[in-house]
């Protein structure tokens, strides 16, 4: 299906370049208190860098949370101020609520949630943003999903330069806890280094 969306959208970013042994994380839907900062305990265990896809509403109602993820020095993306389908979304209301967002967080990173835009919104975000999608989609968020599994595949999916996609939401947590503290030391003793978009 990614292979579609990216033929449709090439000004994107997917992957990046595959030249050395380099993942990018990406988590979206933070911060909030009950997870983001156990991300962050994980991420600094292995000098991991990471790229947040914030929700700009949970930016207001968690600060301080939000002040964590600055103060370890990890990129902050655009998520939409309200988490938003573009797809259902007005294209002037879904502009709206990205410069909602900027007010809070100034950003040039901006993924649209659930990777549902139409082509008239994502036209006019990327004269002011680079749009950050991903390679290889965890699905930490589904009670379908058991850990092992969800763990399995993302292992299985990640090659040099992968835009990788975990949530720090209550919904992936479950999941999440059991996934990232493995997948972080599976591909640390391989070699690689967790880098920032």
């Amino acid at each position: 299906m990614n292979r579609i969306f990216e033929l449709i959208y090439p000004r994107f970013l997917w992957r990046m370049p595959a030249t050395e042994k380099c993942i990018y994380l990406t988590f979206d839907d933070g911060p909030i208190p009950e997870v983001t900062p156990w991300v962050l305990e994980q991420l600094k265990k292995y000098d991991a860098a990471a790229t947040f896809f914030c929700v700009g509403d949970n930016i207001r109602k968690h600060p301080e949370t939000f002040q964590q993820v600055l103060s370890a020095g990890h990129s902050i993306g655009n998520h939409t101020y309200h988490h938003l389908n573009g797809w259902k979304t007005p294209v002037e209301d879904y502009l709206q609520n990205v410069a909602q967002f900027e007010e809070l967080h100034a950003t040039r990173l901006f993924r649209p949630p659930y990777g549902r835009i139409k082509k008239e919104q994502a036209q006019q975000i990327l004269t002011h943003h680079r749009v950050i999608m991903w390679s290889v989609l965890t699905r930490d968020y589904s009670p379908a999903l058991s850990p092992e599994k969800c763990l399995k595949n993302a292992i299985k999916n990640t090659q040099n330069g992968s835009i990788v996609l975990f949530h720090d939401s209550l919904k992936a947590r479950e999941n999440l806890e059991y996934v990232l503290p493995r997948y972080l030391r599976y591909f640390s003793r391989m070699g690689y280094r967790f880098e920032k978009i």
